[in-house]
């Protein structure tokens, strides 16, 4: 069997990153004040974000180069190696080309480090000394803990409770590179103690855990907060993963007739996909975007797209966007990072302009597709990761059906060596759809 990986050298990793906000057919509305609802600006963002990010998350220049300091870190891991997945395409006996882009090779095992790096250099920059955030799984607030240890910077991190229980290695791999890190909803802010008050046996949301690290954020001394997803500053850094696919999918003349990825906020899926994008809706290719996510929590699928707060307990701005509304509290399922209300205002208005297709699944069915993965390609799929295999699967055997030779590419967003309890439950029958 051929060599399944495709390398590329470090000279050749992306020096800027790809900016879609000038190439989107319809412009994004603007996020509105939490307390006016009127259109926000720099000075709005401030006391959370540093500027240099919030030039970032407005600007229109198409290409933003990426700091020398910040490539240098890249390169422990960039550019990260794309397989094209012979092994499951034996299994399935299908004529489909399946490859992925995998993420899993940084240091905290996923996609997060992208942003994270470039948001804890940023910060540093203006002299900031300690960042709050939230996490879900534990993926961003790993990735986020290792940047500011790079950085000096302290890290305070808030995790969905149901996560810091079901995921206790993620909270070693947290305080090892040298954050703080609590169960959220907590004693230690205003609205962790009324959620607790309201709902003693939460299992917690990012929602509530967004609420509870923003607080600390603008309550503390030279402290700014760092989200993991859904701006589109967080969106820009992660087209270094796409960029990439494309040069090496050059490499072997190949272009992707479909690209999916798991959705939770969007920054692993745009990060594939928005570099595709730009000759989507630039050059008319013909490219099916598929964006997968659980359905206990179907934000594409079925939310509004409307206004919502970013937060439970409405401190952020408003942004346009796919959401399930800002008080909904997800099932605990074990794919943590994809349990959020809403959806990145450039992935919600490129579905709602038909431009990406949304499918979402039960948690029994993507643990399935992630062992056929694993026990073909050998590497082992976090469950976010499984909802987008489960989908490449379902695509593959349906070429197997019609004969169609199509190449599948999707974003391998991180491995599930945390996961193995997720895992244990699932070979014992404990594993429920919600």
């Amino acid at each position: 069997m051929e060599n399944t990986k495709i390398l590329l050298d470090e000279n050749e990793m992306p020096k800027s990153w790809y900016n879609i906000l000038p190439d989107l057919p319809t412009p994004l509305e603007p996020p509105l004040n939490p307390a006016t609802r009127e259109p926000i600006g720099p000075d709005d963002l401030s006391p959370i974000f540093p500027m240099s990010l919030i030039k970032q998350e407005m600007s229109q220049d198409r290409y933003i180069d990426i700091p020398e300091e910040i490539q240098d870190i890249y390169r422990l891991w960039r550019p990260s190696p794309l397989y094209r997945a012979h092994r499951l395409e034996a299994v399935l006996k299908t004529p489909a080309k399946i490859y992925y882009k995998n993420e899993g090779v940084s240091p905290p095992g996923s996609h997060k480090p992208n942003t994270a790096i470039a948001q804890a250099y940023y910060n540093m920059k203006e002299g900031v000394e300690r960042i709050t955030t939230e996490t879900g799984a534990g993926q961003w607030g790993s990735a986020l803990s290792m940047a500011c240890s790079f950085f000096d910077i302290e890290c305070m991190v808030y995790m969905v409770k149901s996560s810091f229980y079901q995921k206790p290695y993620r909270k070693s791999l947290i305080n090892l590179w040298g954050a703080k890190v609590v169960p959220s909803p907590s004693e230690l802010t205003q609205a962790g103690r009324y959620i607790l008050e309201q709902h003693p046996d939460t299992s917690g949301s990012l929602g509530i855990a967004i609420s509870e690290a923003v607080e600390d954020a603008v309550t503390h001394e030279n402290t700014k907060y760092s989200l993991g997803s859904v701006l589109n500053h967080v969106m820009l850094h992660q087209t270094v993963i796409g960029q990439e696919a494309k040069a090496q999918m050059a490499q072997v003349d190949e272009y992707p007739d479909t690209i999916i990825g798991c959705v939770g906020g969007g920054s692993n899926f745009c990060g594939i996909f928005l570099p595709y994008m730009h000759d989507k809706v630039k050059e008319n290719k013909d490219i099916d975007i598929v964006a997968v996510e659980p359905s206990a929590c179907p934000t594409l699928t079925t939310g509004e797209f409307r206004y919502d707060f970013g937060d439970t307990a409405e401190m952020t701005p408003l942004l346009k966007m796919y959401t399930l509304g800002h008080q909904f509290v997800p099932p605990p399922i074990h794919a943590g990072g994809l349990r959020y209300h809403g959806n990145a205002p450039i992935l919600s208005q490129l579905c709602k302009d038909g431009l990406i297709r949304p499918m979402a699944y039960r948690q029994t069915d993507i643990f399935e597709a992630a062992v056929t993965f694993a026990r073909s390609e050998g590497i082992v799929p976090a469950p976010e990761t499984a909802h987008a295999i489960k989908c490449v699967i379902d695509e593959a055997l349906e070429c197997k059906k019609t004969g169609e030779k199509k190449t599948i590419l999707f974003n391998f967003s991180g491995h599930g060596h945390f996961d193995m309890a997720a895992y244990d439950n699932y070979f014992s029958g404990n594993i429920i759809d919600e």
